[in-house]
């Protein structure tokens, strides 16, 4: 990624700078990449991926930030590639984006794949996304976790060691209680003209 973004703390430790990803971060996400230990990997692409051809680093790095969102996380004192998250949303449910979230092996409960999760849902919802499809291995917990935090999981299928589930948004409970209260004061002056 290029010089920038957000400089954050983490709970577990260390500092990060967060931003979307640009073309040009190509080489910082396939040494990233060289980063994810074997299970890592097939936790995240449920096979086996030794590297990233040239197309995918493409397609990886040159979104469009509402249909096709990526955030980057690089460690803030080396400035290497430590973590991504993205969205991709389905053309035939455009409220729904396929989401993933990806953390090098080091960085690992530290808190960052939350910390990605939350600015992914944050850009998600500016565009219109009102929850996230993700398919991943049951025995990824850590996902399962994370996507627990962010709304009510919904498992749409499970089977042959993984499944597949949608994860809803939580409401705007703010808005969701003003609304409550402006409804409740407009049947109470309803009920008095009768």
């Amino acid at each position: 990624m290029a010089d920038g973004g957000d400089r954050i703390r983490l709970p577990g430790g260390g500092e990060v700078l967060l931003r979307a990803l640009e073309p040009s971060d190509r080489e910082l996400l396939a040494t990233a990449f060289a980063g994810l230990g074997e299970r890592s990997r097939h936790q995240r692409f449920m096979a086996t991926k030794t590297s990233l051809t040239e197309r995918e680093l493409t397609y990886l790095t040159d979104v469009d930030h509402v249909d096709h969102e990526a955030i980057g996380a690089r460690d803030a004192e080396t400035g290497e590639g430590v973590g991504v998250a993205r969205y991709v949303r389905d053309p035939e449910r455009p409220a729904t984006a396929e989401a993933a979230v990806t953390v090098v092996d080091a960085w690992q409960g530290r808190g960052l794949g939350t910390l990605l999760l939350d600015r992914l849902v944050e850009r998600a919802e500016e565009n219109g996304i009102e929850r996230f499809s993700a398919s991943f291995l049951i025995a990824n917990r850590a996902v399962r976790h994370m996507l627990d935090e962010i709304g009510e999981v919904r498992v749409l299928r499970q089977g042959e060691g993984s499944m597949d589930v949608d994860v809803e948004f939580p409401v705007d409970r703010d808005a969701l209680h003003a609304a409550l209260r402006g409804a409740a004061r407009r049947l109470a002056a309803l009920a008095v003209w009768r």
